[in-house]
């Protein structure tokens, strides 16, 4: 009975020993994490605010920033577009490719270089149709494009064609900017049509963009354009580590002339030593596999130089 009572004993001191040497390891590992933690939140990635600078326009119209209603509605896009990393870092190396077509034809025309980021909104830089039907970098309607002498049918659809379709926007806006009297007006109208801002303004009695309440894309349409234009220009500012070598950059091309009917493009582009994909990435306003051109319309198109492109035929 003794022997009984000495090993319950020697027991119960084992126990209490191995339970305070698993209590001093536990809180040695919780430590162990509670500093791992630590490192994670002082060193790994942090989401903060966006300071929003201070001198903002739009084609070189002053923002009200004074406003905290206009403040929180830029906040709002500095935050969306800026955190949404993927679409920024795209629209940065799409815009090194196409902003040296779109700024010289605004340049000439005498419509601010801030309107090539409104292409960056419509678009994002791509040859995409809205449900509406609108296409092309710069959102054409096919009414609009014909009105404003685009060829828009089944063969060709010049509402692709980056140059063409450049300059019917730029002859919009300076429509619209006669009619409104500011840039900032003519913007929001190519978004909404000049028939609903100038509704809007008489029902309102409004003077200016930032005064109009409007339905939700066209009221964030300007701050949207506005906060791509800082990001884009300012990547290292907002956190994008992105360099000359990872931007997309235009192909060295030539143009070619014709003003016959084609019967098959992928013929013609074998003739050029390219495929039929490559003819078209870069003349995207040719539609279909052929050409009917029974008027013996003149057309340009625009051929890669040998060798640019790795392509078996």
């Amino acid at each position: 009975m003794k022997f009984l009572k000495n090993v319950l004993m020697f027991l119960g001191v084992l126990f209490v020993v191995g339970t305070l040497i698993f209590a001093v390891q536990n809180t040695s590992d919780t430590t162990t994490e509670v500093a791992t933690e630590a490192e994670v939140k002082s060193d790994g990635y942090r989401i903060s605010a966006i300071a929003i600078p201070e001198d903002l326009n739009f084609a070189g119209e002053v923002v009200p920033q004074e406003d905290p209603e206009v403040m929180e509605r830029i906040d709002r896009e500095f935050l969306v577009n800026t955190y949404w990393q993927s679409n920024a870092l795209l629209l940065m190396k799409r815009a090194n490719k196409y902003f040296p077509i779109i700024e010289p034809i605004l340049a000439k025309n005498g419509v601010p270089d801030d309107f090539k980021y409104l292409a960056v909104a419509e678009s994002g830089l791509q040859n995409v149709v809205s449900p509406a039907g609108a296409t092309g970098f710069w959102q054409i309607l096919r009414t609009t494009g014909r009105e404003y002498g685009l060829e828009v049918n089944a063969n060709v659809d010049e509402r692709y064609h980056i140059e063409k379709s450049t300059e019917v926007a730029c002859r919009y806006l300076k429509k619209s900017k006669e009619k409104f009297g500011s840039w900032t007006l003519a913007a929001a109208s190519y978004n909404a049509g000049p028939g609903a801002i100038n509704k809007f303004l008489g029902i309102q009695k409004a003077e200016t963009y930032y005064d109009l309440l409007l339905g939700q894309e066209t009221g964030r349409y300007l701050f949207r354009i506005m906060a791509i234009k800082e990001i884009v220009s300012n990547p290292d500012k907002y956190g994008f580590d992105i360099s000359k070598e990872d931007l997309y950059t235009p192909a060295p091309t030539f143009n070619v002339e014709i003003d016959t009917a084609v019967a098959n493009f992928a013929d013609f582009a074998a003739a050029y030593e390219i495929n039929y994909k490559i003819l078209k990435r870069h003349n995207p306003w040719l539609r279909e596999a052929h050409l009917n051109n029974a008027s013996r319309k003149k057309y340009t198109i625009e051929i890669p130089l040998k060798g640019y492109y790795n392509t078996s035929r």
